[in-house]
């Protein structure tokens, strides 16, 4: 009875090394399905790629200390001139908008 036994378990150790086995090839198939999937799909998202987004943030520092370059020239050539120089922080005020549902003709001399 020992050796039958034996022989018993050593099928059913035998049959649960390759139940892993199986099971460890379906989880790498599912890892590659999945892989697969997940880049196709965020090929179809037009997402940009990190060293894109790394040189535009670049070139927008760049332009950013370049324009607040640029701003304090015009206000030491401004302060030279002697003109004026508006506030940051006041708004420029431009002509008056026309709002939705203004009749064009209404602000013009007739013709």
């Amino acid at each position: 009875m020992t050796q039958t036994s034996n022989r018993l378990l050593d099928e059913f150790a035998k049959l649960m090394t390759d139940m892993a086995g199986v099971a460890q090839g379906m989880r790498r198939e599912v890892e590659t399905a999945f892989r697969s999937q997940a880049e196709r799909f965020l090929n179809e998202m037009d997402l940009v790629r990190r060293e894109e987004f790394d040189a535009v943030k670049e070139m927008a520092a760049r332009a950013r200390d370049e324009s607040e370059s640029l701003k304090k020239r015009i206000a030491a050539l401004e302060a030279k001139l002697g003109h004026a120089v508006p506030d940051e922080q006041e708004p420029v005020k431009r002509g008056a908008r026309k709002h939705i549902g203004e009749d064009e003709n209404a602000g013009s001399p007739a013709s």
